[in-house]
């Protein structure tokens, strides 16, 4: 994962979220003068309990500090994030019981990024794999469109896709690309037990090597066509968590 440090997260409910599940990733708490009771309050006090410190400034600072994207007038400076690398990651849980990673294939909308580590975490997924090149990375955008959940779940940022699928087979998972072109739905089948769900780029899908090096290939039905291609985190999604539905993952 791409160090976060000098990283912001902003507004009101990222920040709460930051401070009583992951209070040791924020380094500082910002709040404009102008926020009142009752968030105020408790701002306060989840900072007292999460033993941050906190520094009260002029809203206009808060608006430099964000770069003029909204902040609700809170923001926490976040501590550096050591990067997880993909054989640390793969050898940090068994490699025989069901398991399902994701791996972006180029996703480079930073709200598509958030949006699929949302539903990863949700799913059950035990981490997702994106690309150092040619990638959305884990920003402020990446922060609040995943509601946190990119401070929580496993991020592992790899070179070459390629040749992560290479070692995500050697430790038994069956790589599954979707792919809106392949004859075989997703609900044909039940997904294997270690499944490495690929998803491709917005717009352009799998890239070739990606498509070759992929087990199987799976589409997800359209009823109608006029609706055209799902967008790349609803089609992760959907894959997500027809994989959690087939292994009665626990929410």
């Amino acid at each position: 994962m791409q160090e976060l440090n000098n990283d912001i997260c902003r507004g009101r409910k990222p920040v709460m979220d930051l401070l009583t599940k992951t209070p040791s990733l924020c380094s500082k708490l910002l709040i404009a003068n102008n926020v009142r009771p009752p968030f105020l309050d408790e701002l306060l006090e989840a900072a007292k309990n999460a033993k941050v410190t906190y520094q009260i400034i002029a809203p206009e600072a808060l608006d430099k500090i964000s770069q003029g994207e909204k902040h609700q007038g809170v923001l926490c400076r976040l501590t550096q994030v050591k990067p997880l690398e993909l054989d640390e990651f793969l050898k940090s849980f068994d490699d025989k019981t069901p398991a399902l990673v994701v791996v972006l294939d180029h996703i480079e909308d930073p709200h598509n990024l958030g949006a699929v580590i949302r539903s990863a975490e949700a799913g059950g997924a035990k981490g997702v794999v994106y690309a150092k090149r040619r990638s959305a990375i884990p920003n402020d955008t990446v922060i609040k469109t995943s509601a946190g959940a990119s401070l929580r779940m496993p991020l592992i940022q790899v070179t070459n896709i390629t040749r992560t699928i290479e070692r995500l087979k050697e430790f038994n998972f069956w790589i599954v690309g979707l792919d809106e072109k392949s004859p075989s739905s997703i609900w044909e089948e039940k997904l294997p037990d270690r499944t490495a769900l690929i998803i491709g780029a917005e717009g352009s899908g799998l890239s070739r090597l990606v498509k070759d090096n992929c087990d199987m290939l799976k589409k997800i039905p359209i009823v109608k066509s006029g609706a055209g291609s799902l967008n790349a985190s609803v089609a992760a999604a959907l894959g997500i968590f027809e994989w959690a539905r087939s292994y009665n993952v626990e929410r």
